[in-house]
C-alpha cells in the first residue's frame, strides 16, 4: 500500500489519465474547433517548472503531428520589462497545475488583448489564469497532495497530446491517434504493476549525488521532468540533455561509475542512442536504461522496462512514470520525506 502522499499521486495517474480522456475529450475538440476558424500560425508557450517540461513535449507533438512552430515564452518581458512582444498570428497556450503564477497569467492576458486565442491547461478551473484564457482545459488530476508534480505532470502531457489529436482535420489520422491514446492508462497500469521492482533497483544508487539523465525528441521533455523530480525529492545534481548536445563537451564527465539515465524510446532514434550508450559504457559509465527495447536494456547496469510497441509520440507519458518510481526509491534509500522536500511549496509565485 501507498505511504506517503507522493506514492499516492503516483499511483492514481491511471484513473486521473482516464478521468481526462472521458470528461474532457467534447470541451477539447470544441477548442480545436474553435482554434481552427482562428487559424494562428504559431504557438507561444508559457509555463514554469513541471509545467515548463511539458512545454518542450509540446514543442515537439504541435510540430510534428500538426506543423505548428512553437516557442516558449519570456515572461518577464511581459511583467519586468513591460515590453511584450507582438503575437499576431499566434496561439498562446499557458501550462499551470495551480493557475496562480501572475508571470504566466500575464501571458495569456497579452495574447488576448492583442486578440488571439489563448488556452489555459490547468488543474484548478477557477484561479487566474483559468479566469483570463478564453479557453480552459482541466487536467482532471483532482487534488495533487504531494509538493512534488506527477498526476498534474502526466495529465499535462495528456491535454497537449489531446488537443494535438483534435486539431488533426484528416479524420482517419485522427480517430487512429485517439485510438492510442485510450491505450495510454492502460499502459501506466502495467508499469506501476512492476513499481516494486523499481524501487527496490533504485536502492544501489543511494550515495548518488550527480548524475546525467539523457534522451531526444519527444523524451527531450522527459528528461528534463525526470532530472527535476530527482533534484527536488532526491537533492541529486541531475543535468538533463539532448544525448547529441552531451556529446558536444560534457560528455568529458564520464568516468568509472559515473551514473546515466537513459530514456531510450522505440522509434527513429533508437539505433542512436544506443550506439551512444555502447559510447559511454565503454568510458565507465553507470547506466540505467528506461526502455522497451531488448538492445538497450541489456547493456544496462539497472534495466527498467516500459511495454513495447508503443507510439513514440506518446512514450513520454509512460516513459516518465519509471523515472517517478525511480525517484521514489532514491527517496526512500536516502532515508528523505518525500513529502517535506526542503525549501519547496507546492504552489511557487513568480512574477
Amino acid at each position: 500500500m501507498p505511504q506517503s502522499n507522493l506514492e499516492i499521486d503516483i499511483y492514481e495517474q491511471p484513473e486521473a489519465l482516464r478521468r481526462l480522456l472521458t470528461d474532457e475529450r467534447a470541451n477539447i475538440e470544441k477548442i480545436a474547433a474553435a482554434i481552427h476558424e482562428r487559424d494562428p500560425k504559431f504557438i507561444t508557450l508559457a509555463a514554469r517548472g513541471s509545467s515548463d517540461n511539458a512545454g518542450r513535449y509540446a514543442k515537439y507533438l504541435f510540430g510534428a503531428a500538426n506543423g505548428l512552430i512553437v516557442a516558449l515564452a519570456t515572461p518577464s518581458l511581459y511583467t519586468h520589462y513591460d515590453q511584450p512582444p507582438r503575437m499576431d498570428g499566434t496561439l498562446a497556450i499557458a501550462i499551470s497545475q495551480s493557475g496562480q503564477s501572475p508571470d504566466i497569467v500575464s501571458v495569456i492576458k497579452e495574447g488576448r488583448r492583442q486578440g488571439g486565442p489563448t488556452v489555459g491547461i490547468t488543474n484548478d478551473t477557477r484561479s487566474p489564469l483559468a479566469q483570463e484564457a478564453e479557453h480552459v482545459i482541466d487536467m482532471c488530476a483532482l487534488r495533487e497532495r504531494s509538493i512534488g508534480a506527477t498526476k498534474t505532470y502526466t495529465t499535462s502531457l495528456m491535454s497537449i497530446a489531446m488537443l494535438s489529436t483534435a486539431l488533426i482535420q484528416n479524420k482517419a489520422q485522427a480517430d487512429e491517434r485517439w485510438r492510442m491514446l485510450e491505450q495510454v492508462p492502460e499502459l501506466v497500469t502495467q508499469v506501476l504493476a512492476n513499481a516494486e521492482a523499481t524501487i527496490k533497483a533504485a536502492e544501489r544508487y543511494r550515495y548518488m549525488r550527480v548524475c546525467v539523465v539523457v534522451s531526444r525528441g519527444y523524451n527531450y521533455a522527459t528528461v528534463f521532468e525526470n532530472a527535476l523530480k530527482l533534484k527536488e525529492l532526491t537533492y541529486t545534481l541531475a543535468d538533463p540533455y539532448s544525448y547529441p548536445d552531451f556529446q558536444h563537451g560534457p560528455i568529458a564527465v564520464i568516468e568509472d561509475g559515473f551514473p546515466v539515465i537513459a530514456h531510450v524510446p522505440q522509434g527513429p532514434i533508437m539505433h542512436e542512442m544506443i550506439a551512444f550508450l555502447r559510447d559511454v559504457r565503454e568510458r565507465g559509465a553507470e547506466l540505467i536504461v528506461i526502455s522497451a527495447e531488448p538492445e538497450a536494456l541489456a547493456m544496462a547496469q539497472t534495466p527498467l522496462p516500459v511495454p513495447a510497441d508503443m507510439p513514440e509520440w506518446l512514450s513520454p507519458i509512460v516513459n516518465i512514470i519509471q523515472g517517478q518510481l525511480f525517484t521514489l526509491g532514491l527517496v526512500r534509500a536516502k532515508r528523505f520525506d518525500p513529502d517535506k522536500p526542503r525549501g519547496l511549496m507546492k504552489v511557487t509565485m513568480t512574477q
